[in-house]
């Protein structure tokens, strides 16, 4: 019997396989290299292709590599004649580099005896600079405007460390002023002195004029970029819009890249044929503490990845000047070398000088040694990496975009920290560099030949060429003719007209006591207004894979399942009412079991006024559990970019789904959704306070063109539907409305005694919880007024909009929470579904001298009846009665 196999032996990377015939090696290699030369690439494609056919039905146990050699993608002899005037783009750049440094470095000064320590980053848009200017002068096409045949513009997602370079941009195009360059990162300072303040990162809310969409947060950028490529492709398909001809660009981080969110979504852009779509990964080498890899290769990494999800990959590694030694190299001893140089030693080559690199790296042999030999320390110093090398980007890029059929990412070796010398190129302290000394700023001027005095440069003194110089010219030519400056973010849209409550919700306003919950509301609703004509067609229904659990599937028939390639196959359900059906032109985004794909499809659908110049109206539906607690981040990039939309979070509160437990079960959802100022929250208990506010949220968004979005959650459960109370709309769009008064009728021939009083608050699934309380304290003698609370989080709004104003000396009202509860006595019940820190967040500002005592689900949900998790967590009837009684007793 055979040994069996040691495990660490199966670990191990396969051994190359010895060459045991050399001859007939050559013969094999001639062979195929005359086929290519005599019948062209199609022909040894199609060669390749059968021999691997063959070896799969031989069993031989081979497949291609899907890493191909550390070299450029695009050759020598492939690359287009570069466009422009590559001295002028060379000279414009190095301004670029200066003025984003100047600008950090100066919000980092000493002041007043201190520091002020606002950060910035300087190395990152030191590698990124000439990635950025290549897009900036020959690809990022900026919106004409809304016309018939106007480009409407690509997309840009810019490395948000970046930032500071592109702020140095807009200044050289007068866009900002040097007043403003001098308030980065102050932008509280900056009103007080008449200037803009210029944020950390790209944040479309705190420049609503300048960024159009948040990177910051890492991941986030990359996954939304990939739905608004989709999305598209969806105005398209629907003939809403024709996005034909714009592209979306993503400048993105190589350690960003191992974030979940920057890789989640790819099969998806593969999938969709998204050919409008380009990533340009600024492979550095280096994330904040160290190398991305040091043991490794990330650009072999990510053209793994990205090949194997189905992308097009253009390797951007060397610039023009290897292209000599590439050619000399008549031994592939560079080629070699390369593949056995880790990303760690990478990195000590770019932290190194002239005379390191040619002992260490062109001395591991005598191949290498003679290929350097001619070039001086300084010429070996100077060698470029591909992603700073204009031409070779430009070759790049317009490979990139000329690309059909997939998505494509350009993989551009740099150096973080390019040009800073011995203040950062390369080193690992570098990402956080934001300050230079005097022999720096001198050594960093002299490398980009800066036209500055050595008085200047120690001064920081910010550099615009004259308006009429040739450097300022061609910058204001070149973005003239791709439509306009760029970064800009543009609202201009037409309203939509939003049909009458009563067309689409009447069934909700004179409930007259039908059962339903308020999802199978909505659902019916949705409905309603997808067959409005001016409406219904700018809706975008979302689901994450439930669209049944929330009985949207009659739908599927009304209005279809967007697909990019139609309907292929005839579903198993093809006889039935409610069958599945997929088509080009369908409205539903059905996206798989992604919360992070459905919410980044929403912020794109929700941000469509701004990007698109069309104002559509998302409704993206969801378990509540799978909301804010998962995509949270995700959330607050919507707000950012000032989305306008529709979050319905259903089955929510932590005992309306009763069997489905801890994960399941939402407690926290409005506590979170507080958080985000743009965003208006309601926990609607009844159809036709969801309908009221459905109306008030449209109206918001499409008429007014108000930059919020609402969070609305929605139950499961069936009960009883009352009609709409006369005069309610405005309390529940405000937060709050008395819903009724209970009290016992004195028996035939009794004197009425004065009852004690109670008023109980309740929201939501648990509102009627509060009901069956209120009559059960009746039926004991006592006054009970029952409010419906639809939002907590506007209630707080309001009061501590009103403490606010009080504090500054204002004459202002009661918060409106105090107004509403005026004609009320007794000590106040609150119950939610939700943690006692939702209804604790109104205690400030209720009326002064009541009690108040709050009820809610803390801790961790459970499986069991609703009837059992509501007594467990103490918000059922029962729980309710017996908290008024303590209260009342208590005093």
């Amino acid at each position: 019997m055979n040994a069996p196999v040691p495990l660490h032996a199966l670990q191990q990377p396969a051994m190359p396989v010895p060459d045991t015939d050399p001859q007939e090696t050559a013969e094999w290699r001639e062979a195929f290299m005359a086929l290519a030369a005599t019948q062209g690439p199609s022909r040894a494609r199609y060669l390749l292709d059968e021999l691997a056919r063959l070896a799969r039905e031989q069993r031989v146990g081979w497949k291609p590599e899907l890493a191909t050699p550390y070299v450029n993608t695009v050759g020598v002899n492939e690359q287009p004649v570069f466009p422009g005037d590559l001295a002028m783009e060379e000279r414009l750049a190095s301004l670029m580099r200066w003025n984003a440094l100047a600008m950090v470095v100066r919000a980092n000064q000493a002041e007043s005896g201190g520091s002020a320590e606002l950060g910035g980053h300087i190395a990152s848009y030191a590698s990124a600079a000439d990635l950025f200017e290549t897009g900036f002068n020959h690809f990022f096409h900026a919106r004409e405007g809304l016309g018939q045949g106007q480009h409407r513009g690509d997309l840009v997602f810019f490395q948000p460390h970046s930032a500071p370079g592109v702020y140095a941009r807009a200044y050289l195009e007068g866009r900002l002023s040097e007043k403003d360059l001098g308030f980065y990162r102050q932008e509280l300072s900056a009103a007080t002195q008449g200037a803009q303040g210029l944020s950390s990162y790209p944040h479309p809310y705190l420049m609503p004029d300048f960024w159009q969409f948040p990177t910051g947060s890492m991941g986030i950028g990359p996954i939304s970029s990939i739905y608004h490529a989709r999305f598209m492709h969806y105005l398209t398909h629907r003939r809403l819009l024709d996005c034909a001809g714009r592209k979306v660009w993503g400048v993105f981080g190589d350690g960003e890249m191992d974030e979940p969110e920057s890789m989640s979504a790819l099969t998806l852009a593969a999938r969709e044929g998204l050919d409008n779509l380009v990533w340009v990964v600024n492979c550095n080498l280096q994330r904040l503490d160290g190398p991305v890899r040091g043991n490794g290769r990330i650009i072999d990494e990510l053209e793994k990845l990205f090949s194997g999800a189905g992308w097009n990959v253009i390797k951007l590694v060397w610039g023009s000047d290897w292209d000599g030694l590439f050619a000399r190299d008549l031994t592939g001893a560079l080629t070699q070398a390369f593949a056995h140089t880790v990303d760690g030693q990478m990195q000590t080559f770019a932290a190194k000088d002239g005379r390191f690199n040619r002992d260490n790296f062109f001395g591991q042999n005598e191949e290498l040694a003679r290929l350097a030999q001619g070039m001086t320390d300084e010429q070996i110093d100077r060698l470029k990496r591909g992603g700073h090398d204009l031409v070779k980007i430009h070759a790049a890029y317009a490979a990139a975009a000329n690309h059909t059929g997939q998505p494509t990412v350009i993989l551009a070796h740099t150096k973080k920290g390019y040009g800073m010398g011995s203040a950062g190129q390369g080193k690992m302290t570098t990402h956080s560099q934001k300050k230079f000394d005097e022999n720096d700023l001198l050594e960093f001027r002299n490398r980009f030949n800066l036209p500055l005095s050595d008085e200047q440069a120690r001064q920081l003194t910010f550099y615009k060429p004259a308006a009429d110089s040739p450097e300022m010219q061609y910058l204001h030519a070149r973005r003239a003719a791709l439509g306009g400056y760029l970064p800009k973010r543009e609202t201009s849209v037409n309203t939509v007209t939003v049909p009458t409550l009563t067309v689409y919700a009447n069934f909700a306003l004179a409930a007259d006591g039908k059962e339903m919950s308020t999802t199978m509301a909505f659902v019916r609703m949705l409905g309603g207004l997808l067959k409005d004509q001016a409406l219904g067609p700018r809706i975008v229904p979302i689901v994450a894979d439930e669209a049944r659990t929330f009985g949207m599937a009659n739908l599927f028939k009304q209005v279809g399942i967007y697909s990019s390639v139609g309907q292929k196959y005839a579903p198993e359900d093809i006889g039935s009412v409610l069958s599945y059906r997929e088509a080009l032109d369908g409205q539903i985004l059905e996206e798989g079991i992604s919360e992070a794909g459905a919410l980044a499809s929403w912020t794109a659908a929700a941000t469509s006024y701004s990007v698109h110049g069309l104002a559509m109206l998302p409704f993206y539906i969801y378990y509540s559990m799978f909301g804010f607690q998962r995509v949270g981040d995700q959330i607050w990039a919507a707000a950012d970019q000032r989305a306008r939309g529709f979050l319905l979070g259903a089955t929510s509160g932590r005992t309306t789904l009763g069997g489905e437990g801890l994960q399941h079960q939402d407690g926290s959802s409005h506590l979170v959704a507080a958080t985000i100022p743009n965003c208006k929250a309601y926990d609607p208990a009844f159809a036709c306070e969801l309908a009221v506010i459905i109306d008030q949220g449209m109206r918001e968004m499409m008429v007014e063109q108000q930059d919020v979005f609402y969070y609305v959650t929605l139950m499961n459960e069936n009960y009883a539907q009352p009609d709409l109370r006369p005069d309610a709309e405005s309390g529940i769009v405000r937060g709050c409305y008395k819903f009724n008064s209970y009290s016992r009728k004195p028996d035939k021939g009794q004197n009425p005694k004065k009852l004690e009083k109670v008023t109980l608050l309740g929201s939501g699934a648990i509102l009627t919880e509060v009901i069956k309380a209120a009559q059960q304290l009746a039926e004991q003698g006592m006054d009970v007024t029952v409010y419906s609370v639809t939002s907590w989080s506007e209630l707080a709004r309001d009061g501590a909009a009103c403490q606010q104003r009080a504090l500054a000396g204002e004459s202002i009202p009661e918060a409106f929470i105090a107004q509403q509860l005026k004609d009320s006595e007794g000590p106040i019940i609150a119950a939610t579904d939700y943690v006692r820190a939702v209804p604790e967040s109104i205690r400030a500002f209720l009326p002064a001298g009541r009690s108040y005592l709050t009820l809610g689900t803390d801790g961790f949900g459970r499986s069991d009846t609703r009837a059992a998790l509501r007594s467990f967590f103490g918000v059922d009837a029962s729980s309710i009665v017996q908290a008024a009684l303590h209260q009342l007793k208590a005093g």
